[in-house]
């Protein structure tokens, strides 16, 4: 063999040879692209995963706790204070927890899947009477929840599976305008179209009537109607018996669905019945409807997240067929989205509405609360009257709850924050909680100012 002749593969074969080195080369090649972006996550691009914007509520009680300002006011935080700034425990939560730390039985085990049966069963008695058909019928299934954000979104689960009006367009549900801004969050997250119904009037500082009500003429026939129960948030303006009496006859007439949510019951008046009165009132006229209940601000149990959430049917023959029926569809939901409720808050709940003393030491407390907003109202519409402060402020004492809409205007509050170190929401909400004897008249000072500043 020739020296020269190193290539040992006969030429037959060095075709072949061409094209596994090719292929060898080409899956090295594809190799290296997969090394190279084996650090990159699915979901690295931008357009895939954008930013969210943060919570502004929540980012607003950051920047006050940022603020080293000594006259700083908070009045973004939906939590009660007492008249020296600080959380306020319930007298009666204190006691109901004494109780059940003492109890040599009190365990950590789960609750069934639709909760605590004495809170279930003792939340429907409050938010409906005792004696209310609904309770002595069997007309309601009550599914202990995550507080109310959890009863909404458990109610908005059930409908977006469940509720099809002959009107494909009614499934829609229409929120006040403004509202508590978690409301289009909640429903959005299950898919549920919504659409707005005017509710606040910025000229008169009070409730929309009219606007109100020939949106709900307009409405498809079977729409659902988010109605909050009494001390509207964010604007403290509720309709008055009439008005809920004629927004329940334009309802029935359009066959629109009433989903009712109820977070400031015995807190906005000191009286349970009156806050209750227009879910009972619904009640009285056979609606069925939804009911989200929670516990967060008329037990002070922010935290512990203690909330109910109820469907009522219409009275009929099969009624207590379709409880059992949509009981073991809201099983199925509760199951796949939690499991079980937590046991704390509901068991403290549950002791004081099932013990009459606690339960009137409850009733005294609330009227605490409730008291001392309202005392706040009077101090701050007077303090503003001796000002003189340019505009009219009998709607802040016309208003009821936790909430007021001033009526100032975005600009205006970014002045109130960057002047006063006055902290609260864009569209002029403040919460009344936030004011004592103590900051009531800078506050009062800083809104004077400003008004002057920007008329």
């Amino acid at each position: 063999m020739s020296p020269s002749n190193t290539n040992l593969t006969p030429p037959s074969q060095q075709p072949e040879k061409k094209q596994s080195i090719d292929r060898l080369q080409q899956l090295n090649a594809q190799m290296g692209s997969i090394d190279s972006h084996a650090d990159v996550s699915a979901f690295g691009d931008k357009n895939v995963v954008p930013q969210a914007p943060e919570d502004p509520m929540f980012g607003l009680m950051a920047a006050y706790r940022r603020d080293e300002d000594p006259n700083k006011v908070d009045l973004g935080i939906g939590a009660y204070r007492d008249n020296s700034g600080k959380p306020w425990i319930l007298p009666v939560v204190k006691q109901a927890d004494e109780l059940l730390r003492r109890d040599p039985n009190l365990n950590h085990e789960y609750l069934p899947i639709s909760g605590l049966a004495d809170f279930t069963a003792a939340s429907q008695k409050l938010v409906f009477g005792e004696k209310s058909p609904v309770v002595t019928e069997k007309r309601a299934v009550s599914y202990q929840t995550i507080s109310g954000t959890g009863a909404l979104h458990l109610g908005g689960l059930f409908l977006s599976k469940f509720y099809n009006p002959p009107n494909a367009e009614a499934k829609t549900i229409y929120l006040s305008n403004p509202t508590w801004a978690n409301h289009n969050q909640v429903f959005g997250n299950v898919s549920i179209p919504t659409k707005t119904y005017p509710y606040f009037s910025r000229e008169t500082c009070s409730l929309d009537f009219d606007g109100m009500m020939s949106t709900l003429k307009s409405a498809p026939s079977g729409a659902i109607i988010l109605l909050h129960a009494c001390a509207h948030n964010p604007t403290g303006v509720d309709p008055t018996q009439d008005q809920w009496k004629q927004i329940a006859a334009v309802m029935k007439e359009r066959h629109l669905f009433p989903f009712f949510d109820t977070a400031y019951q015995g807190f906005a008046s000191g009286s349970l019945s009156r806050d209750g009165w227009a879910i009972n009132y619904f009640v009285e006229q056979g609606f069925e409807l939804l009911v989200a209940q929670s516990y967060a601000k008329n037990f002070g149990l922010y935290g512990e997240r203690a909330g109910c959430f109820h469907f009522v049917t219409a009275p009929s023959q099969n009624a207590q067929d379709t409880v059992s029926r949509v009981g073991s569809q809201l099983a199925i939901l509760q199951r796949s989205e939690i499991s079980n409720p937590p046991a704390y808050g509901a068991r403290i709940a549950s002791m004081v509405l099932n013990d009459p003393k606690l339960f009137a030491q409850w009733e005294e407390d609330l009227r605490t609360m409730s008291g001392r907003i309202i005392e706040m109202r009077k101090a701050l519409r007077g303090k503003l009257e001796e000002l003189g402060t340019p505009g009219t402020w009998n709607h802040i004492t016309d208003q009821i709850g936790m909430f007021s809409f001033t009526g100032l205007d975005e600009q205006q509050v970014g002045v109130l924050r960057e002047k006063w170190h006055v902290y609260m929401t864009k569209n002029g909400r403040i919460s009344m909680a936030g004011l004592n004897t103590g900051n009531v008249g800078y506050f009062a000072k800083g809104v004077d100012a400003v008004v002057r500043e920007t008329k």
